[in-house]
Order: C-alpha cells, then sequence, then structure tokens
C-alpha cells in the first residue's frame, strides 16, 4: 500500500478544515498519477490511526470525495478511486501518463553519442535467426559444469571469509589458476600480482584507458577499429589518431608518421582477428610496434579477446610475452572464449599499475562474483576448459569453411570476403548496390536480424561492410539464415 501517511499531509493550525485538507490531497495525487484508478483506499479506522484524526474526519474526508465522484464504494472492500473521474476522460486514464520521470533532467550532464545497428524499419515479429558480430556458442560451453562448481562453492562458509578488500582485484584462486593459464597457451611469465580480474574486457579497457589517458592525449587506433573502445578513449577526452588496416594488420609505417607529428600517449592494437577485419598482425609487424614504442615511449593496450581460436596454423604469441620492458597492457576474456554470459575478464600489466587498477576498479564495483570467479578457477584447473577448447574450435572450423562455401555459392558477386585464420566471425564487403541499412530491415521483417554496417570507422563512415558471426550458428540454422539473406538480396533491394 502506498504511504498515506506522507502523502496526506495535514496542518491542524490552518483555518481550512482537516477532513477538506484529506479530500484535497487526495485529488492532488491522482491528477499527478501518483495514484490510479481502482487502486484500494485504507479503511477509515485505518486511515485515522495513520494521521491521528479521529474516525469521523476520515468518514467526512472519503464523505467528501465520494460526492465529487473521485471514489466509489465497493461492497465489502471499501473505498477505491473511481474509474470514472470527474474532470478528466476516463479513456484517458488507459494511456500512460507522465511521471515525474517523464520529464527531461533538469540539469546539464555529460552525453554520449550513439548510433544502433539495429534495423530501424517496421520489425514485426521476433527474429528467428541471428547473424551477430561473432559470438560463442553457449551450447558448446561447459555451462553445466561450470554451473556444479558454482553451487558447490556457494554451499561452502568459506566462501564467504575472504576479506572484501582482499577480492578486488578478483578472487585469488582465479588469479592463480591465471598465472598457469597464461604461461601454457600464450607464453606469459606473470605471478598473481600482475593479473586483475574484471566484469568483462571492457571494463579492462576502461580502467587501463582511465589510469593511462588524460584529455587532450593522443591514442593511435586502426581504421576501422573496435568502436566502444574508441568510445571509451573519446569519453576521456583523448584525441583519436586513426592509422588504416590492410590484409597484415595495422600499418606499422602510418603508426611511425603519426608518432613523429604527434606526441602519442597509447596505442590501442587487437593483434589477432583485427574487429572488425578479422585480420591477423603479422609477426614482422609485432616486432616493429614493439621497438616503435619504446624508440616513441607510447604504451600498448593489447585486447586479445579471442585469442584461443585459429585454424589453419598456431597462433602467434601476443606482444606481451615478448620483451616489451613493461609497455603492454594485456587484456583478455573469457566472455569470449566460453559465453557471452560468463561475464570474466582479464589484465595482465605490471604490479605498479595493477595496485592501481584494482583502486580504480573498487570506485566502479567494489568486486565481482567471486564465487563464479572460484567455479572458473576449478574448471581450469581440472582441465575442462582445455577440452571444451578443443571440442569448439573443431566446431567453429567446421561453422567457418561452411559459411564461406555458402556465401560463395549463394552470393557470389554480392558478397566478398576473406576466409579467417581463425576468430568466429568474417568480414564481409557487400556490393555497393545492396546498401546494408536497407538490407538489414528487410531481412529483419523475414526474421533475419543482421547488423546495418556502420559504426566502425570514425564520423560513421559506411564502407558497406559487417562482420559475419559463424561461431553461434549450427550448420542448419546457418543455412536457413543465408536462405532469408538471399531471397533479400536476389530481388535487388
Amino acid at each position: 500500500m502506498l504511504p498515506f501517511i506522507t502523502l496526506l499531509s495535514i496542518d491542524k493550525t490552518s483555518n481550512q478544515p482537516v477532513y477538506l485538507q484529506i479530500a484535497n490531497n487526495v485529488v492532488n495525487i491522482i491528477r499527478e498519477g501518483q495514484i490510479k484508478p481502482g487502486t484500494m483506499l485504507p479503511g477509515t479506522r485505518e486511515l485515522a490511526r495513520l494521521l491521528n484524526i479521529h474516525r469521523k474526519t476520515a468518514i467526512a474526508a472519503y464523505d467528501e470525495l465520494y460526492a465529487q465522484s473521485w471514489i466509489e464504494v465497493v461492497p465489502r472492500k471499501g473505498a477505491r478511486i473511481a474509474q470514472n473521474l470527474p474532470d478528466l476522460q476516463p479513456q484517458r486514464w488507459n494511456e500512460p501518463r507522465l511521471s515525474s520521470y517523464g520529464n527531461m533532467l533538469a540539469a546539464p550532464f555529460y552525453r554520449i553519442e550513439t548510433h544502433t545497428n539495429i534495423p530501424s524499419g517496421p520489425v514485426l515479429r521476433r527474429p528467428d535467426f541471428i547473424i551477430d558480430e561473432g559470438y560463442p556458442d553457449s551450447r558448446l560451453a561447459p555451462l553445466d559444469l561450470l554451473n556444479r562448481a558454482y553451487r558447490s562453492r556457494a554451499k561452502q562458509n568459506t566462501v564467504w571469509k575472504w576479506m572484501p578488500g582482499s577480492l578486488a582485484g578478483g578472487s585469488p584462486l582465479l588469479r592463480t589458476a591465471l598465472v598457469g593459464y597464461l604461461l601454457e597457451s600464450r607464453g606469459l611469465d606473470i605471478q598473481d600480482h600482475h593479473t586483475l580480474i574484471t566484469h568483462g574486457a571492457q571494463m579492462s579497457i576502461y580502467i587501463a584507458a582511465s589510469l593511462l589517458l588524460k584529455p587532450g592525449d593522443a591514442v593511435i587506433v586502426a581504421d576501422p577499429s573496435y568502436f566502444l573502445a574508441n568510445k571509451v578513449f573519446e569519453s576521456l577526452g583523448a584525441r583519436l589518431v586513426r592509422v588504416p588496416v590492410d590484409g597484415y594488420g595495422m600499418d606499422m609505417d602510418a603508426v611511425e608518421q603519426a608518432c613523429k607529428k604527434n606526441q602519442i600517449n597509447a596505442l590501442y592494437v587487437i593483434p589477432h582477428h583485427h574487429h572488425p577485419t578479422t585480420v591477423t598482425l603479422s609477426p614482422e609487424r609485432r616486432m616493429r610496434l614493439l621497438e616503435l614504442s619504446r624508440r616513441f615511449d607510447f604504451t600498448i593496450i593489447e585486447d586479445d579477446y579471442d585469442y584461443e581460436f585459429h585454424y589453419n596454423s598456431a597462433p602467434f604469441l601476443p606482444l606481451a610475452s615478448s620483451q616489451h620492458d613493461g609497455r603492454v597492457i594485456y587484456i583478455g576474456s573469457f566472455s569470449k572464449s566460453i559465453a557471452p554470459s560468463v561475464r570474466v575478464g582479464f589484465m595482465i600489466a605490471p604490479a605498479d599499475f595493477i595496485r592501481q587498477a584494482i583502486q580504480l576498479r573498487m570506485m566502479i564495483d567494489l568486486r565481482g562474483d567471486h564465487i563464479l570467479e572460484d567455479a572458473l578457477a576449478e574448471l581450469i584447473h581440472n582441465g575442462d576448459i582445455g577440452r571444451y577448447l578443443k571440442k569448439a574450435n573443431k566446431a567453429y572450423f567446421e561453422r567457418r569453411d561452411h559459411l564461406c562455401l555458402v556465401l560463395e555459392t549463394e552470393l557470389k558477386g554480392i558478397v566478398d570476403f576473406d576466409k579467417p585464420s581463425g576468430g568466429m566471425a568474417l568480414w564481409a564487403r557487400f556490393n555497393k548496390d545492396y546498401p546494408l541499412i536497407r538490407v538489414a530491415d528487410a531481412a529483419a521483417a523475414k526474421g533475419l536480424l543482421i547488423s546495418r554496417g556502420f559504426r566502425n570507422h570514425g564520423n560513421l563512415r559506411d564502407d558497406n561492410s559487417i562482420r559475419m558471426g559463424f561461431a553461434s550458428l549450427e550448420i542448419n540454422e546457418m543455412n536457413a539464415a543465408i536462405e532469408i539473406l538471399t531471397g533479400v538480396l536476389k530481388p535487388k533491394i
């Protein structure tokens, strides 16, 4: 029940009778939308007790409201707000009323420019299929094992005995497990104090950038690049210096020229399966990037979000595994390797940087889900994650090849692409005669949700290309999705 004791304020020193004050207060809160037609009112005895008045005064207030048709009496139930109000059209009460939160915020505040990639047309149905931008298939993930480990940990009293400050950097069990996991899989020679567990890789990017950049600083990014990382840098007041990407990754000649013209504070790079183009930075360019970071004294933010998935050959080791003199902040994610719902990312950096990163993380989020993190550590120790990754790599390899075959067969001349060496998506370049904004809207009307094809470039440059994820779709689902897309594209949009 509403707090009528505060809503119906009365002044016993006023010349206006108390029963009229109550009646007028009820009318006002009805007009303001705080109480709706059909709402039951407290009984006269309860109202008298709440307001510390005589019951006869409460009865007189309800009599006044009833006489003005603001309330109605329901036999054996009591009084309620009338369905048909006196000076308001009854049908308007079926429409949303403007509450206090229906107004704009009165004070000025920082605004983040947004541009949606979701189709804007009249989508009249829930999508049957989604071609995403590259996410794992949760159906393959060891979620049953993770849930079992989670339940087991949650029942143990010991999980609650960590001091809050000791969990700010993440579960100690996962931080320790991560040390061995990254040494074995990526050649990183680190200790627990070089690790920070975050709520997904995006939090790691934000924390690292917040500590490295101040307004006016210059950060080098690829063009195109991961748009949300760019948003983070811009929101911190940093200036983006864009360099092109080709089939071998970020152009190092352009990086060197940018360093000669600007005081560069940081460089953001995705060396494996660059987002969005999926290209991999060549070994030669990796070595040159490390040399440039030493010569021009900038920090590298290495985003290795889906390192685990390689199909044609073994992966290159991360930049962070090389001799870099503490110039590389390494970021990864279990959200991309296991399932989007497993929001666990990590940052690897020198110990002094991690200490400050932990302090900043506490301002955003005191700690993550340490029970989930403990459960994930158990799966790493048991080898369950390793076995899952082998199974997922085989499945994604087959799905990549099938999508490439179907696109080559069904949409040759309309969609151009290069087969990626790994990852969970390919970079599809659509013929300019088929504008993706219109394609996406037409596909959505037929039950297929795809990206509208912009936001990866600066100034919303549209190159009519999208990432087409293959990992999350089984072969039959992929065939059905491409059949819808083909049906949209073949009769020219």
